[in-house]
């Protein structure tokens, strides 16, 4: 009954150690063997494993790819990074630079964009600024995952929360209660990197950054893409803060920000080509494990009105369970329990951050991790499952001391 469970946890422990004899393994690959494994042993039906694959998900993940790589390949990237981080003279304003800009974005624009479009900008910024780019890539994915608390549309979780729940103003609620702890939690990661890597945070002169193509026509494609993006995500706050549900969905936002590469790019086969398709492998293959291992049961048993009944203990619950299955499932079998307890909105709302600073535990943890780590190995660089944990988890554990303490009504 519980081979799933068995599956799940040699899956952790491959992606924990990488290796097995002389091959080195990727993330994808021992995701598809997990999802290969529970398939042939009969642990979910092929019917039930295509319907476990989210297909809005996977939409959306495409769609942003091609965003992406466009801004990529067109060299806007490389200009808008020198642009935004010109002015950080030592490694501190960088690391700072980088948590606050990317997680006060990803309160607007889902942490998976971010991630798809931060990774090459930030392996940029360690060589032209000669920091390590494990300590950018750290950064980066606490960004992302940390400032995506403060907003419902910061990822599908907090979504969930706060069309489920009814809130008349998701955003005005959010904010009010999750926008103090948040912004002192972006500081955390910066506090914790510098005791774990002092030697890198040595100030060196920036080195002049190499001259990039510059692809004027796809620029002007990219801008009309990133300008969908804003104006999908502005109507919906418009509409959130009028007390209506999300007009625009998220693949449709997706998919509509991809149109102007896809129907006019001359290059258009060519990005299609060289997007991250082994991170959309992994996802697919994610979601049928993971909803092998959500019909054996095993872990809704942790989850019970008893544990429902304060802030820290839905803070440490959800960050306990999101690293064994997804946090959306999580919150979708959570909150139900919450709501029928009479719950108030801020354990509501410390489910929605339980669940979304669990990602900066493991790697595991967040999808933007996978992305992150996933896009970095193209490049040549390795963050592995143990360097992030070694981080992650006194971040983890401030952040969730933090939330405890200044969620209002907690």
């Amino acid at each position: 009954m519980y081979l799933a469970i068995i599956v799940l946890a040699a899956v952790f422990f491959l992606i924990a150690v990488r290796q097995v004899g002389r091959f080195r393994l990727k993330i994808w690959q021992i995701m598809l063997s997990g999802a290969v494994a529970v398939l042939a042993t009969g642990q979910i039906s092929p019917s039930d494993a295509f319907f476990a694959i989210n297909s809005g998900v996977m939409v959306f993940l495409f769609g942003m790819f091609i965003v992406g790589e466009a801004i990529v390949e067109s060299g806007y990237l490389a200009r808008l990074s020198h642009g935004f981080f010109s002015r950080a003279k030592t490694p501190d304003q960088l690391v700072l630079g980088m948590l606050f800009l990317m997680g006060l974005l990803s309160a607007l624009v889902m942490n998976d964009t971010l991630a798809i479009i931060g990774t090459p900008l930030v392996i940029g910024l360690a060589s032209s600024h000669r920091i390590s780019p494990k300590i950018l890539l750290l950064a980066l994915a606490m960004a992302i995952t940390t400032g995506s608390v403060m907003s419902p549309i910061g990822n599908p979780q907090n979504l969930l929360v706060a069309v489920n729940s009814g809130m008349a103003s998701p955003f005005v609620t959010f904010g009010r209660y999750l926008l103090v702890p948040t912004l002192i939690c972006l500081v955390i990661p910066w506090l914790i990197l510098r005791v774990f890597y002092p030697g890198d945070f040595v100030a060196l002169p920036a080195s002049s950054p190499s001259p990039v193509p510059y692809d004027a026509r796809m620029v002007l494609l990219v801008r009309l893409s990133l300008l969908i993006i804003v104006g999908m995500v502005a109507v919906n706050i418009l509409f959130s803060l009028r007390g209506g549900s999300i007009l625009v969905s998220l693949p449709l936002i997706a998919i509509a920000a991809a149109a102007p590469i896809l129907l006019f790019s001359p290059a258009r086969m060519e990005i299609v080509r060289k997007i991250d398709w082994p991170t959309l492998v992994f996802f697919a293959a994610m979601f049928v494990l993971m909803e092998s291992v959500w019909q054996t049961g095993f872990f809704q048993a942790f989850v019970s009105g008893s544990r429902v009944s304060s802030v820290p203990l839905i803070l440490g619950t959800s960050i306990l369970i999101s690293q064994f299955i997804s946090n959306v499932p999580f919150v979708a079998l959570s909150q139900p329990v919450i709501l029928q307890a009479g719950g108030s909105t801020a354990l509501q709302l410390a489910l929605a951050a339980g669940s979304t600073i669990a990602g900066n535990l493991t790697i595991l943890g967040a999808a933007s991790n996978v992305i992150i780590v996933q896009n970095a190995e193209k490049q040549g660089e390795s963050l592995s499952f143990m360097e992030f944990l070694k981080i992650g988890v006194p971040v983890t554990l401030l952040q969730l001391a933090v939330f405890a303490l200044l969620i209002p009504g907690g």
